[in-house]
């Protein structure tokens, strides 16, 4: 398509601060048999490898045993903290719940019910660490994947991933996928935070690179969940995921980069508008 703009990364900063703490928030609603496993399985990935985290699971407004699970669990991996959403409930405002109860300097937001893999939460740090201000993973690229993925849901979210693409002239191909990572600096940055459902997931990585953040994609894998019951309704999304692509493209467009990530005297330049030298998406 003539000129499209083809991006899958920016540059890093070489002189951004090296991280020292890992912040991982997940939602959790009616998650009393995944979150177990979930968090135990994160907690030794992480400790193996040793990065310093804390794991923020907040509550919102399960009417099952949730909330004890969590607090037994927490009794036995100290890094594990509980929060409980005491406000309106939903996907979105849970995380920002969480985003405002972490002490991270980098967060990874990710799902309860183990269907991302803390093997890659693990590649988001070490990418951070490079310096990059956003890490966003793709199933949808060379060395990701998905394992029983709804077909329906499948076919849905390569429609509107395709549509983000073309909107924004990105080569992101997963952008409606919570499982990403940021630096704290981001998610001061992309304030307002809007969404209070599942639309969240597209905000903050539109957010990001309309402002001016890097960002760069790796491969990440996805199984659906063995436990409970997926939350998120797609006949009652569609019109909110709209809504925030077409915030987010405003922004972009009319904003006159009001919003931009402040510049530093280090700052190196960007790059050209090419995506010739990078890994291609599948």
């Amino acid at each position: 398509m003539a000129g499209l703009v083809q991006r899958l990364k920016t540059r890093p900063d070489v002189n951004a601060q090296p991280l020292s703490l890992l912040s991982i928030v997940i939602p959790a609603r009616n998650e009393e048999g995944a979150m177990p496993s979930t968090l135990r399985h994160l907690h030794v990935e992480l400790s193996l490898r040793k990065i310093p985290h804390e794991i923020v699971v907040v509550d919102d407004g399960s009417t099952d045993s949730t909330w004890q699970v969590l607090e037994d669990i927490a009794r036995e991996i100290p890094e594990v903290a509980p929060v409980q959403n005491t406000g309106l409930h939903g996907f979105g405002r849970a995380i920002q719940c969480g985003l405002n109860a972490m002490k991270g300097d980098a967060v990874v937001i990710m799902m309860a019910d183990e269907s991302d893999d803390c093997r890659d939460v693990v590649r988001y740090w070490d990418t951070l660490n490079q310096g990059y201000d956003c890490v966003f993973g793709s199933r949808f690229m060379r060395g990701g994947g998905v394992i029983d993925y709804p077909w329906i849901k499948l076919v849905l979210n390569r429609v509107f991933n395709l549509f983000i693409r073309l909107l924004f002239r990105i080569k992101l191909n997963d952008t409606t996928n919570a499982f990403k990572a940021y630096r704290r600096s981001v998610i001061s940055g992309v304030t307002p935070i809007l969404s209070q459902h599942f639309n969240l997931t597209v905000e903050l990585p539109l957010k990001a690179i309309v402002r001016g953040y890097s960002w760069t994609v790796i491969p990440i894998t996805w199984r659906n969940r063995r436990f409970g019951v997926a939350k998120l309704k797609i006949s009652e999304m569609g019109s909110r995921y709209l809504f925030i692509c077409l915030y987010c493209w405003l922004e972009k467009t009319l904003s006159r980069g009001d919003y931009k990530k402040p510049a530093t005297p280090d700052d190196p330049p960007a790059l050209p508008h090419s995506g010739a030298s990078h890994p291609t998406l599948s």
